[in-house]
């Protein structure tokens, strides 16, 4: 335990596979994420029983009608061919019927299950802190929601389905066999043995296969969204041709993966089709044999070898579905992986507390920083902010200064120490009051695709017009917004490219503004504008921070000007801390930061 009862260093080695799960662990494990999937699933395996006893029933007709029938001792006995024939049809539409209702069934629940399934993995992303996230691409991420859930839903559609079905047929079948003849039951048993050990041995062959697909399209889906993302720095830089040779290797390394995946499962499918040849053609002899010596009559033989074809068919499909199987199961293994990833920015939920509203006390007590891999970035920070000061803080690149706003935000704990809001570690406290209370506007204001009034309103969803017409006035964006092509109703386009960086920023700002926060964190808000953006920026800011705590990430140092106080990190530890002008006389680190800023604006 580290000090003041902090927990030790978090280990973000990043987001797991499931791929120490066995095939039927990872089933059970789904089966309980979903439990979705099995409600009603005894109702469903009546009506697929139910399904199978229509098409056993076939053999059996043509036993009857071909000896008590056709073959009667006074000569063929149309009446008992016609109650056979009826019995037949019945038969079918019961099998018709019945497979209709499994199929709704389990299309329904399949899909509740694994709506359920996406949803609960795409919040346990959002769980991760943003040191796990970046383990793994984002393009991975997503397919971990979308295409690896894709191939569950098809197995558990169609694989499933005809699983479910199978089993009950050879079940089946086999007892009308053993009736019929005991000696041709096991024949077909003895010829179909090997093959369900070798199945068994390609199970785990073929999974493993199938699991290093899976990877495969998470890395593709990855390199693709990377170059459609930066497609405006691959132009820039005139590196198209090594960008599509990065795709074409991803895509070369899916194909080969996916060749061989179905190499290995195609092998098993043919072993399943010779085994089948070879047992219809053993008991065409043994049967004919056993009819030529009175064991067997002509309606049994003809019947026996209908109930070959119906236990040999599933039989082969069982290889199809052990395709299937092993896809959904390695698809499986990536959706568990992500789940079972610790959240270790965790919520403390119902066992958390609320922070009351007002203006916030900031205290940081010995806290200490290290990224996975790498050295300190913060060391023994002691830092004690009063509420509704408004503080900049200012250092080098790479000093840290960054990391005291995510810790802040609880984007990531601290390794050693705590960091406090009015005397409450921020790990006690339930993200719901948390968000509310402390707002992050980072380097670069994400927008989304929408108009510019639903970008602003993602700070407070019941703001109306007239009330965002009137913080826009008071912030001084209020004819900016009106310069705009459509006002508030503008497209900002995806990630807001309809917009230059310095207007995402004043977006970002307002929406922040929006959302009333106690504790208002800007990270180098103003770094990538130009000076007419700047100035107006810089005025909103000075309205958006007033009567509430503030920490802005100075990068320039306009913005310590404004402020109450500025604090100065330097390699990971706080080496100055006071007003802009008495640390400027001071001649010390701010100083020497100030002047170097100073001669850049004069250049």
């Amino acid at each position: 335990m580290s000090r003041h009862g902090a927990a030790p260093l978090v280990d973000h080695s990043g987001i797991g596979s499931g791929g120490d799960l066995s095939t039927w662990a990872t089933l059970r494990r789904g089966a309980v994420l979903s439990p979705e999937l099995t409600r009603g699933l005894g109702i469903t395996l009546v009506l697929a029983l139910l399904s199978t006893l229509g098409r056993v029933m076939v053999p059996l007709v043509i036993q009857r009608t071909t000896d008590e029938g056709l073959l009667a001792a006074g000569g063929p006995d149309l009446g008992r061919v016609w109650f056979w024939v009826g019995l037949a049809m019945a038969g079918v539409v019961v099998t018709a019927f019945s497979a209709y209702a499994v199929n709704v069934r389990l299309f329904t629940s399949s899909e509740n299950g694994l709506a359920a399934l996406r949803l609960r993995a795409f919040r346990h992303i959002h769980d991760l802190s943003m040191l796990t996230q970046n383990t793994e691409r984002r393009g991975s991420l997503v397919s971990r929601v979308t295409s690896d859930v894709d191939t569950i839903s098809a197995f558990v559609q169609f694989g499933g389905l005809m699983l479910v079905i199978s089993i009950g047929q050879i079940a089946l079948a086999t007892g009308l066999m053993l009736w019929f003849s005991p000696i041709l039951a096991g024949v077909v048993w003895g010829c179909f043995i090997p093959l369900f050990f070798l199945i068994r041995h390609f199970q785990g062959v073929v999974g493993r296969a199938y699991t290093v697909v899976r990877e495969r399209v998470g890395a593709l889906l990855g390199a693709i969204s990377e170059a459609v993302v930066g497609a405006s720095t691959i132009r820039a830089y005139a590196i198209e041709e090594r960008t599509a040779r990065r795709i074409d290797t991803a895509i070369e390394a899916h194909r080969k993966a996916a060749v061989g995946a179905q190499v290995r499962a195609v092998v098993a499918f043919t072993a399943g089709q010779f085994v089948s040849g070879l047992t219809t053609a053993v008991v065409l002899v043994v049967g004919t044999v056993l009819a030529a010596r009175g064991q067997l009559t002509l309606g049994e033989l003809l019947a026996f070898l209908f109930l070959v074809n119906l236990f040999t068919m599933p039989v082969q499909q069982a290889t199809e579905i052990l395709n299937e199987l092993q896809n959904a199961v390695a698809g499986w293994r990536r959706v568990i992986g992500i789940i079972d990833t610790p959240a270790d920015v965790a919520d403390p939920a119902e066992n958390g507390v609320d922070l009351p509203r007002g203006p916030i006390t900031v205290d940081f007590h010995e806290v200490s920083f290290a990224y996975p891999g790498g050295p300190p970035v913060l060391q023994d920070v002691t830092l004690h902010i009063e509420p509704k000061a408004r503080v900049a803080v200012v250092g080098e690149t790479g000093s840290g200064k960054s990391t005291l706003a995510k810790l802040l935000a609880r984007l990531m704990d601290p390794s050693e120490g705590t960091v406090t809001l009015d005397g409450i570690d921020l790990r006690e406290i339930r993200f719901a009051s948390l968000r509310q209370r402390v707002v992050l506007v980072p380097q670069e204001g994400f927008l989304f695709d929408a108009s510019l009034l639903d970008n602003l309103r993602y700070g407070q969803p019941s703001a109306t017009e007239t009330e965002i017409w009137g913080i826009l006035t008071e912030l001084g964006l209020d004819s900016w917004v009106r310069g705009l092509p459509l006002g508030l109703q503008t497209e900002v386009g995806q990630r807001g490219e309809s917009l230059s960086a310095g207007e995402r920023q004043l977006v970002a700002l307002v929406r922040a503004y929006l959302a009333q926060p106690d504790l208002l964190l800007l990270d180098e808000a103003t770094s990538a504008v130009d000076p007419e953006t700047e100035v107006r920026l810089q005025r909103a800011i000075d309205g958006a921070t007033r009567g509430r705590t503030s920490v802005a990430i100075a990068h320039r140092l306009s913005t310590a000007e404004a402020a109450d106080e500025v604090i100065v990190v330097d390699a990971g530890r706080i080496v100055e801390r006071g007003p802009h002008t008495q640390l400027l006389a001071a001649g010390g680190v701010y100083a020497s930061l100030h002047a170097s800023w100073a001669a850049q604006q004069g250049s």
